[in-house]
């Protein structure tokens, strides 16, 4: 308990949030479908996290960005952005920008960067991972460096793909090829199965969202509202005059600027339904008497630069200011005012109204800036709205398809201001009543040490960094069977190469139990292994007396119920367990016969739905491997170069099955041999892994010869795109 306390008085949290541009200055919000409320809710976390004292350090973590087409701020390696607070920008994939879909090849090679990064400072206390790419990434580093993570969704992919299958022109293989929605529903099941916490904004969020996935667990989810930055989100005073550049800015598009705002700040998306707003107010005269309609759409150079889906929906808003012949009463600027809160503020100060009204609103951070500067609002009945109006009683929740409704609400709002002024003061607080940052920290705090007390200290915490894997600078490590057995002329070969360079290192990973291993070893006359991971990723010894990695059999355990998993699936129709000498402490292995047994995502889904943590691997097309989350070649190959400080270029990794495609991706040198197992083909093209035309053991001589191995290491295919 001690200890416990020790660490929550010293943290060290780091928050992860790969996509969109991240500064600190001036964020560029509304940009692009991916720059949007997420980037402005981790910094101001950052920030108000940092400040508090019971935090020693706060890093949030993004890629580096050399793009031409984008500021050089996205370049800069570290950015401060509070005190104790900075962005870390970790270099990854292709150097330009890339949108959120296009991510996901990368994941590994950034789990890579960032274990390099930690190394150099220190682990941290506790990881979250914002969004389903950063939550992949996070749940892989917590599961590597056994340390509790935190899981923010923002917005879900399952939510996504139901709202999108409606359309009438929206196939779903063109919605999967755009959207990567396997993928991502696979990473936020990740994200949620590793999870210690799930913070989500509104109870709407727990009960109709988290939901929808298999390892639903209400009782890891925690709804702590978001904060609003409420210095700069604050009422004008009596003598404020608005800034000329915004009086100025809407002038060019309004007849009468001193007439009423309705307001509304959203990028240009389908969902955020802008058009039906601007249909509601060109059909109705009344509103058009009372007040103005201010559309804020995002920042916009060049129309034609902007993504397909955004210039519709503006071209749509153009449209329709044309066809009810708004001009004068609509403003519609290209950019973002530099300070939106002086937006808010005027609209305030004129005795306008901000409306939300999105199709789905998870949770609506303009409708907490707009109450806390005193701007009643009007939003859709849909997810955070709901609970913002509850708590602060500052505004109507309407249907967003309801044009009557959204109608009848903003005219009520205009012309009732004995009420509006009541909305007006109970949001101002409210806000600050249910919806401050400090209030948040203070909840999240509390959560993580609660966490942190069940949580050991992680044993790689304490790895000396010196320290170095002995006699040699670079390590092959390959698979047994398939991989090096097959061609014994080949193998041979491969063993002369080994003997003659004494400075590599050998190292074997298998799917076999250590003795097994051991007996094949000997049998095929390799050399001893100077590394041996064993049990599909789930043992790990070194050198000639096996010595075991005692930090790794220290964790490898958590959540590990075999009794359990074993009882569920046992008896499944088409799955038949391998006899004992293929079991170990933490494998479980069956043969699948795929015309009787459920899928393996079938698989996935009933282990996670009975709330078992658990890895599965299939190779080979008929073997089934369960075992530890803690567990794969992935994690005890990062965990081994990590712990030992050994670079991943100089490490070459050689496989063939679906049993070796963890270790395949990230940083270190993959060679997939030719005899490779169907289940490998989604990997070509991906960094760092090159297929072999030579089977077996002269895959493996190919892959050494390609990246020239055992002299200068080239990397051909470092820069696949």
């Amino acid at each position: 308990m001690v200890e416990g306390l020790r660490r929550s008085q010293d943290l060290k949290i780091t928050l992860i949030s790969l996509h969109g541009l991240i500064r600190g200055q001036a964020p560029e919000l509304g940009r692009d479908a991916d720059t949007g409320g997420q980037v402005k809710y981790v910094l101001e976390l950052a920030c108000e996290l940092a400040a508090h004292p019971r935090v020693a350090e706060v890093e949030l973590l993004t890629r580096q960005i050399f793009d031409p087409k984008v500021s050089s701020d996205y370049s800069i390696a570290e950015e401060p952005i509070g005190q104790h607070a900075k962005i870390v920008r970790i270099p990854f994939g292709p150097k330009r920008y890339l949108k959120k879909e296009a991510l996901w090849p990368y994941i590994e090679l950034f789990v890579d960067q960032t274990l390099l990064h930690f190394r150099q400072t220190r682990i941290p206390d506790i990881i979250h991972g914002h969004y389903a790419d950063a939550g992949l990434a996070g749940a892989q580093l917590a599961r590597l460096l056994h340390i509790p993570f935190i899981f923010t969704g923002h917005s879900l992919g399952r939510v996504k793909s139901q709202r999108l299958s409606l359309g009438k022109d929206q196939l779903p293989e063109s919605l999967e090829k755009r959207y990567k929605f396997k993928q991502r529903y696979e990473a936020e099941e990740t994200a949620l199965e590793t999870a210690s916490m799930v913070v989500t904004s509104t109870s709407q969020e727990v009960e109709l969202q988290y939901q929808l996935y298999d390892h639903y667990q209400p009782s890891r989810m925690d709804v702590i509202p978001p904060g609003v930055d409420l210095e700069a989100f604050s009422p004008p005073p009596e003598d404020w005059q608005p800034p000329a550049e915004v009086v100025d800015e809407l002038a060019r598009f309004l007849r009468d600027p001193q007439r009423p705002i309705i307001l509304t700040m959203a990028r240009p998306d389908e969902r955020k339904n802008l058009e039906k707003l601007v249909d509601v107010y060109g059909r109705s005269p009344r509103l058009q008497e009372l007040a103005n309609l201010v559309l804020i759409m995002g920042s916009r150079d060049d129309l034609r630069e902007l993504p397909k889906g955004q210039q519709r929906v503006i071209n749509n808003v153009l449209q329709r200011i044309d066809l009810y012949d708004l001009y004068g009463k609509v403003a519609y600027p290209k950019h973002n005012p530099p300070d939106v809160a002086d937006l808010y503020r005027l609209a305030k100060q004129l005795g306008g109204v901000f409306i939300n009204p999105a199709l789905t609103e998870p949770f609506g951070l303009t409708l907490l800036e707009a109450g806390a500067t005193g701007l009643p609002i009007v939003a859709t009945h849909d997810g955070g709205p709901r609970d913002i109006i509850a708590n602060c009683k500052n505004g109507i929740l309407v249907d967003p398809l309801d044009d009557a409704a959204i109608e009848a609400a903003l005219l009520r709002m205009l012309t009732e201001p004995q009420q509006w002024q009541t909305w007006s003061q109970q949001g101002i607080s409210g806000t600050r009543q249910h919806y401050s940052w400090r209030n948040h920290a203070e909840r999240y705090l509390s959560d993580l040490d609660k966490i942190l007390k069940e949580s050991p200290v992680p044993d790689l915490a304490s790895a000396h960094k010196t320290r170095r894997m002995p006699e040699f600078d670079r390590l092959i490590v390959t698979d047994l069977d398939n991989t090096l057995t097959g061609d014994e002329g080949a193998l041979a070969e491969l063993i002369e190469l080994l003997n003659n360079h004494p400075q590599i290192g050998f190292g074997v990973a298998t799917g076999r139990r250590l003795d097994d291993a051991m007996q094949m070893i000997e049998h095929l006359g390799l050399p001893r292994p100077d590394v041996l991971d064993t049990d599909v990723g789930t043992q790990l010894h070194y050198g000639v007396n096996l010595t075991p990695d005692l930090s790794w059999r220290k964790q490898i355990g958590y959540a590990w119920k075999p009794i359990e998993i074993r009882a569920l699936l046992d008896g499944q129709p088409g799955l038949f367990l391998q006899s004992e000498e293929k079991l170990s402490e933490f494998k479980i292995s069956y043969e699948l016969d795929a015309q009787l047994a459920p899928s393996v995502d079938e698989i996935k889904k009933r282990l996670r739905e009975a709330g078992l943590r658990a890895r599965v691997t299939f190779s080979l097309g008929m073997y089934l491997d369960i075992i530890p989350v803690r567990g794969g070649s992935d994690l005890s190959m990062r965990h081994l170069l990590y712990k030992w400080g050994f670079a991943p270029e100089h490490v070459l990794v050689a496989g063939d099955s679906g049993n070796d495609e963890g270790m395949l991706l990230g940083r270190t040198l993959g060679v997939v041999v030719g005899n490779y197992s169907p289940e490998l083909e989604r990997f070509r093209n991906r960094p760092r892994v090159y297929f072999a035309q030579g089977h077996h053991a002269r895959g493996i001589i190919e892959g050494i010869n390609y990246y020239q191995f055992l002299g200068d290491i080239v990397i051909p295919n470092d820069d696949a795109e």
